[in-house]
């Protein structure tokens, strides 16, 4: 599949290129994007709800009624769970959420995000730029240009640019990033997918290393 390449203007510069088919053409595994995004939300979770038992709870540990005769079920001490400030059963405690996938699953996942993508004509392939300077006034006219201002978006750039990064931070719903960082979760919630010429070389090389 050919795509024409565009300049920040949003204008066609007469040049295209040929997506990969091994990349972007391939049969969508959900399977896979799915454990790919559950993996990268389980990394991000802290695992630090933590609750008192009743062996932590403050609180005296004596016999507060007799064994017999009160009437009503055997009395523990203040620090039971059945009472009122007493320590919880079988509460959360910290723990770890991460989990392992193999690099070719997520490789598919990654390759499975990136051909419905391209079904979903969000793909946009831009020739290579740069800024003198943050200038968060020109990448808003760049995304008007190329039809995505009121879309969210994620650049990918081949390597790091201070100074893109700087003139999209504070745009809602846009975001950059570099080939080499580039995920299924990010891929999936962009609505279009901005990518420079070298930064598409690059993820080739990255694939088919």
């Amino acid at each position: 599949m050919e795509l024409s390449i565009l300049n920040i203007q949003g204008k066609e510069t007469g040049r295209k290129v040929t997506l990969d088919e091994s990349i972007f053409g391939i049969e969508p595994n959900d399977h896979a994007i799915y454990l790919d995004v559950k993996q990268y939300m389980a990394n991000k979770r802290q695992g630090t709800s933590k609750s008192k038992e009743r062996s932590e709870v403050s609180g005296s540990t004596r016999k507060l009624g007799r064994q017999k005769g009160g009437g009503g079920a055997r009395p523990g001490d203040i620090n039971s769970p059945v009472r009122v400030g007493g320590g919880r059963v079988f509460g959360p405690t910290p723990r770890d959420y991460s989990f392992k996938l193999n690099k070719k699953l997520k490789q598919l996942a990654r390759k499975s995000a990136l051909t419905y993508k391209v079904k979903d004509n969000a793909l946009v392939v831009l020739e290579d730029f740069a800024f003198d300077a943050p200038k968060t006034k020109e990448y808003i006219a760049m995304l008007s240009a190329i039809k995505a201002a009121d879309k969210k978006s994620l650049l990918v750039l081949p390597e790091s640019n201070k100074n893109i990064y700087l003139s999209a931070r504070n745009i809602e719903n846009a975001d950059v990033t570099l080939s080499t960082e580039l995920n299924t979760y990010k891929i999936l919630d962009a609505k279009c997918l901005i990518i420079t010429e070298k930064a598409l070389e690059g993820l080739a090389a990255t694939f088919n290393a």
